[in-house]
């Protein structure tokens, strides 16, 4: 197993006195892992704790979790089980049972990283695998990032030692060391398009070339190279990240294709979509810029949405389900709009810049005065004066579209006083004569 020390060492897999989640199934690469780095974490200087997530979808999983758990005990490896309902994940989110699963597992292995109990989580993917990804890629139209395959690190959490070895070799190891595993029945069922190239693509193509797991693994290599070199011609320092949005200038777009695609790669991980963007979604998105109108969208894959607005193309999560009907007191202090963000309303000066906030006359705003989401019918009195539908005034001081309905306003029945985060009626203005001015600050929670 010297090529799997070998990219422990070059890639720095682990700091010493780590502790490395091992993602175990049962199966015979990821047993082969777990005695691997159990024999070796003396030599390696980290601790070792396995994690085996049931999936609750085959007949069999039970059976796994137990045959993981029992071998565990009998060699004293620390073990961590859990179950996940695959199943209602899939159906609750538009997922394939894939995907459900994916997302699930890794999901757990995210937790126990937030709870510090790992650090890394070891993953057995071995060349074949590698081989498998690469080409499934290419089949659907990825570019030289899809194409260069799975890192050896990935987000400085995910490690596999096992990339660069055959699967021959891992076999090997298990004989030689006598290491029990369960076959995954599964694995055999081409209902998956990975199965299809597992079970009988690759295998015809081995018959011809025998080293075609290799060659596409160098070939992987080679595209992670070139596209390396090509990202070291991107600066797109203008970009706007949050948890669950990025927001990219339009004019970003008169790039190459060749940055522009990878910008927005790049900006889909960054709000955690790393799987299932192919080529043809990349195209959608050029062209949306391109072709259609400012409040255009599009959605992706992994509840994404995409929006053209007026400097921005902004690529979101899935929004929380929107306050219908709910209202909420006007008072000094922190008013809490669930999901979405934070009213803040603390005593202002007058004379005194506001930064990040709007002014009013705090005794100008009625008693009956509520905040809550824009209603039909709505309007406001502009500052300065003169009267305009409210959806009219939002699109003139250029609110997305996909913000009109999430921004609260302060309201008197259908007089709209304020627009959070935005600006004020003329019915709020501060003059001199102001015994009681309020500064109103609005933060968002990642949805501006």
């Amino acid at each position: 197993m010297q090529k799997a020390f070998d990219a422990i060492k070059k890639y720095e897999m682990f700091k010493p006195g780590c502790v490395v989640g091992v993602a175990v199934s049962g199966g015979s690469d990821s047993m082969a892992l777990l005695h691997f780095l159990n024999e070796n974490k003396d030599k390696l200087d980290i601790e070792i704790i396995a994690i085996h997530v049931n999936h609750t979808t085959r007949v069999n999983d039970d059976r796994d979790q137990a045959f993981v758990e029992d071998y565990c005990k009998e060699h004293r490896i620390r073990f961590h089980k859990f179950k996940i309902e695959a199943t209602r994940i899939a159906r609750n989110r538009g997922l394939t049972m894939e995907e459900a699963c994916r997302e699930g597992r890794y999901g757990i292995f995210e937790g126990l990283r937030d709870r510090g109990i790992v650090d890394v989580v070891a993953i057995a993917h071995h060349q074949s695998d590698q081989a498998e990804t690469i080409l499934l890629h290419i089949l659907r139209g990825s570019g030289l990032s899809g194409a260069s395959g799975m890192n050896f690190v990935r987000d400085g959490f995910y490690v596999r030692p096992f990339l660069d070895t055959k699967k021959s070799e891992i076999m090997a190891y298990v004989y030689e060391n006598d290491i029990p595993y369960v076959e995954d029945e599964t694995n055999q069922m081409n209902l998956f398009s990975r199965n299809i190239l597992r079970n009988k693509v690759l295998p015809e193509l081995r018959l011809v070339w025998p080293n075609v797991d290799e060659s596409l693994a160098n070939f992987g290599l080679t595209c992670r190279e070139d596209d390396g070199y090509i990202r070291k011609m991107m600066n797109f320092t203008g970009i706007l990240r949050k948890e669950r949005l990025v927001k990219i200038p339009l004019t970003y777009f008169v790039y190459d294709r060749s940055l522009v695609s990878r910008m927005l790669y790049d900006c889909l991980g960054d709000i955690g979509v790393h799987n299932d963007i192919e080529h043809k979604h990349i195209d959608l998105v050029i062209n949306l810029v391109k072709n259609a109108d400012t409040g255009a969208r599009l959605d992706l894959p992994h509840e994404v949405t995409v929006y053209k607005e007026y400097e921005y193309l902004t690529i979101a999560r899935k929004k929380p389900k929107l306050v219908v009907n709910t209202q909420w007191e006007f008072k000094r202090g922190v008013t809490k709009i669930e999901d979405f963000g934070k009213i803040r309303v603390k005593k202002g000066k007058l004379n005194e810049p506001v930064l990040g906030g709007l002014l009013i006359d705090g005794d100008k705003v009625p008693s009956t005065a509520v905040w809550r989401m824009r209603k039909e019918g709505d309007v406001i009195t502009k500052f300065g004066g003169g009267t305009k539908k409210l959806k009219a005034y939002l699109i003139d001081k250029k609110v997305p579209a996909r913000m009109r309905d999430y921004t609260p306003v302060l309201a008197d029945g259908s007089d709209i006083l304020l627009v959070a985060g935005v600006d004020i009626s003329e019915k709020l203005r501060v003059t001199q004569d102001t015994k009681h001015p309020l500064i109103v600050e609005y933060t968002t929670q990642n949805w501006e």
